[in-house]
């Protein structure tokens, strides 16, 4: 009997994975859905590039504004998630450039999200919390270490610069497609000015 209850936990625990599979799978795909046509997408197309039926859709987020944020949510995790990963990988300016356009991206594909995060929907109210409160100390980490290597300067406000990329990102008709890409280098180029080499 001794080998049985390990044997029924695991039983147990099996579901859960393939819920949590099913989850990751369901979100990867409305990502991918609201970047292509929009958040006003058919459920049904977002099943099928899921490999789920649409109740599945539903019983994890009843409402589209759940979807939504629950994406929203869950790339900025992923972006904040990068910060540890870049600081192991690069030295200090590079790990910062590499990190502030992995945040360009995160802000610029989510085609249709900005407006309807912007939206009166109870579901949106908590969004722009949990967007400071995962990204600023990301780039806070990020900043320190390239400041305390004289690579930018120390007076950079983590907000401020969140906001200023977020800027950058708004879609002008009158450019080509690498606009925001350099205006984004423009200004981390511009982080340099005034930074103290390290002793």
């Amino acid at each position: 009997m001794r080998n049985v209850v390990p044997f029924v936990k695991a039983m147990k625990k099996t579901p859960r994975a393939d819920a949590q599979r099913n989850l990751d799978s369901l979100l990867e795909a409305a990502k991918a859905v609201f970047a292509e046509s929009g958040v006003d997408a058919p459920v049904r197309e977002i099943a099928s590039r899921a490999g789920v039926g649409i109740a599945t859709v539903y019983r994890h987020f009843p409402q589209r504004a759940e979807l939504i944020a629950a994406v929203y949510r869950r790339e900025i995790d992923a972006c904040a998630a990068a910060a540890q990963v870049l600081a192991r990988e690069h030295e200090p300016f590079e790990a910062l450039t590499r990190w502030l356009h992995r945040f360009t991206s995160l802000i610029a594909t989510k085609r249709g999200l900005a407006a309807s995060l912007n939206a009166q929907d109870p579901t949106y109210q908590a969004v722009p919390a949990y967007f400071r409160e995962h990204l600023e100390p990301a780039l806070q980490s990020l900043l320190g270490a390239a400041a305390a290597a004289g690579q930018v300067r120390k007076d950079v406000d983590t907000y401020e610069l969140l906001r200023g990329i977020g800027s950058l990102c708004i879609p002008v008709s009158e450019v080509g497609p690498g606009y925001t890409r350099r205006m984004v280098d423009l200004l981390i180029d511009g982080l340099r000015y005034g930074a103290r080499a390290a002793p």
